[in-house]
């Protein structure tokens, strides 16, 4: 591993870090507000965080398109694939935030994490082909919810259902923006997104929960800590990182987001997993890291056809 590489995995560990602590944030939370008033404040929050950062580098790396003339155009041609973006965010947030009131930390972090598994699946209907590393990986990580999730019931509890279905909506979320990303500004989507999920849900957040004062005063700690540094500050490590690491480095470090988000919960809430809890997180755990390895890597040779 190259220096280059070496420090791109580094930032990325801060990034999922960062990511599987928002889990606590999130958490506390909900002790002051409700879970569309958190989701609201912390997304319209991160989406204003990002914007003199989108200014400061269209300043300093393109002076040739300043100008507000020249940004209104970059953010009306970025605007309907961040908007549909952000339909899915804020989709995939509201179930995890929901989730989070009747599941645990450790199982939300892990369960979310699916999304890694979910997004090679759903691109068999676009008609890419999948390597047998990611059939295994399926499997490994069905087993892996069924030990995590399964209390001496034969179905989820509400909670870990919710934030199954959240996993859906992030695997879906993260294909578009692979489709819309490549001709519109990373961190101009990832704003306009985030603002899209902050003004949605504001308005019911208002209606159903009637947020006061008092609480987001009380709850403003965890709503800068998920809105600043989960959502602002880990996306733009995230960018920066990219340039260094390799992708198959990159994807299998971001995937510690799950690991932190138990040991954050074990550190900060006192959370505890049983044994059959736990031993289901490291064969999820097993699932996400395979699914990220070449093609045949696991029968000492590398064969084509992984996407």
């Amino acid at each position: 591993m190259t220096n280059k590489n070496l420090k791109g995995t580094l930032i990325l560990l801060l990034t999922a870090f960062i990511w599987g602590s928002a889990f606590v944030a999130q958490t506390d939370g909900m002790n002051y507000v409700g879970p569309l008033t958190f989701l609201s404040t912390r997304f319209l929050l991160g989406g204003l965080v990002l914007l003199p950062i989108i200014i400061y580098k269209r300043n300093r790396f393109h002076p040739s398109v300043q100008g507000n003339s020249t940004l209104w155009k970059e953010v009306k041609k970025a605007l309907p694939g961040s908007v549909f973006c952000g339909l899915f965010l804020g989709t995939a947030s509201a179930l995890q935030q929901y989730g989070l009131l009747f599941t645990s930390v450790s199982k939300a972090g892990f369960i979310t994490t699916l999304y890694v598994i979910f997004v090679p699946i759903f691109s068999l209907f676009l008609k890419k082909k999948l390597g047998v590393n990611l059939w295994i990986a399926v499997i490994l990580a069905t087993v892996g919810l069924y030990l995590l999730c399964m209390n001496g019931s034969a179905a989820f509890s509400l909670g870990d259902t919710l934030v199954f279905v959240c996993a859906v909506f992030y695997a879906l979320q993260i294909m578009a923006i692979d489709k819309y990303v490549k001709d519109t500004d990373p961190m101009l989507l990832s704003s306009i997104q985030f603002l899209t999920v902050g003004a949605l849900s504001l308005l019911p957040a208002i209606i159903i929960e009637q947020p006061t004062l008092s609480g987001l005063a009380d709850a403003w700690f965890p709503i800068v800590y998920a809105g600043v540094f989960s959502s602002g500050v880990a996306y733009t490590l995230q960018v920066v990182a990219q340039k260094y690491a390799d992708p198959t480095v990159a994807a299998i470090t971001m995937s510690f987001e799950s690991v932190f988000a138990v040991l954050s919960a074990a550190v900060l809430l006192n959370e505890r997993l049983s044994f059959k809890e736990g031993m289901g997180c490291i064969i999820m755990f097993c699932a996400i890291i395979l699914a990220q390895l070449p093609s045949g890597i696991i029968f000492g040779r590398k064969t084509g056809g992984r996407i």
